[in-house]
């Protein structure tokens, strides 16, 4: 079966403006076209398409997309290459999930200081605190609240 390029932006949820960028961009080379010029897609390209999907979503650049599917086309003998992309692209996100995750305990280290029942006191405290900083360092006091 062949999908048309809005039945498969309608699948993957892109545009089809989106997927012809993708094409214009080296990224869809797999995608064959039907005898009227139009690109026909299959279930097979449908698979890749998810890749590339999955791929752009956490972060990889079109150039390295772009790589990848290279190798995909040369077929198995680049597994290696693959292999080292992926690995070092799952390397990179494992990074950020960790630097988003270090970033969720500080957002969630606020969100229980603004849920205490002393919040008010503790904000206060804080800001005595920075007041107190600043003062001792002969710096201007950016908070003009003193409630």
């Amino acid at each position: 079966m062949t999908y048309t390029i809005k039945e498969v932006a309608d699948k993957v949820g892109l545009s089809a403006y989106t997927l012809r960028f993708y094409d214009k961009q080296g990224l869809l080379p797999f995608v064959s076209r039907n005898e009227s010029g139009y690109r026909a897609f299959t279930d097979g390209d449908l698979h890749l398409l998810h890749t590339i999907i999955c791929l752009k979503n956490t972060g990889m650049a079109i150039s390295a997309i772009r790589q990848y599917i290279s190798y995909v086309m040369a077929g198995p003998q680049s597994i290696a290459q693959r292999r080292e992309l992926l690995t070092t692209h799952r390397n990179a996100i494992l990074a950020q999930q960790a630097q988003i995750m270090k970033n969720l305990k500080e957002v969630d280290y606020k969100l229980n200081l603004y849920s205490d029942p002393h919040a008010r006191e503790l904000v206060q405290g804080e800001i005595a605190q920075a007041k107190s900083e600043k003062q001792a360092l002969g710096l201007a006091d950016p908070f003009p609240v003193t409630e």
